[in-house]
């Protein structure tokens, strides 16, 4: 049995970067995902400005320990990357009781397929590993 997610997408928003109490290191980035919208027939079809359109579908990808470091600090919103990891189901109790659930992917690898958004300051991505 196999639990495997592949995404190629944009990053939505700079990557979310904190540190447990037990001194993991834990980033998550959200990856935008484009497909074609269809009709109610099932066919594609155009948009106003005469493109396919398309539906986005928004993941939510956590990284731990070393890779939440290097994607922290060499990825940033618009950023395309390659994430491949396994799908991750949550369930909790929120404040009033409601039984809340939640779906993310849990990373092994992030491939960067450009570079971040380039800013002028120390987050330029300047010192990012080389895109082969």
């Amino acid at each position: 049995m196999t639990n495997i997610a592949i995404l190629t997408g944009r990053i939505a928003r700079d990557p979310d970067t904190r540190e447990t109490k037990g001194g993991t290191n834990v980033t998550g980035i959200t990856v935008v995902t484009d497909r074609p919208a269809r009709d109610k027939d099932g066919k594609t079809y155009k948009d106003e400005n005469g493109y396919t359109a398309k539906e986005s579908e928004f993941h939510r990808v956590t990284c731990f320990n070393g890779l939440a470091k290097t994607v922290g600090q060499y990825c940033s919103k618009g950023q395309l990357v390659s994430v491949q990891g396994r799908i991750h189901y949550t369930q909790w109790e929120d404040k009033d009781g409601v039984t809340r659930y939640g779906t993310e992917i849990l990373a092994d690898k992030v491939d960067f397929l450009s570079r971040g958004n380039v800013s002028g300051d120390e987050n330029d991505n300047t010192d990012a590993p080389e895109i082969d």
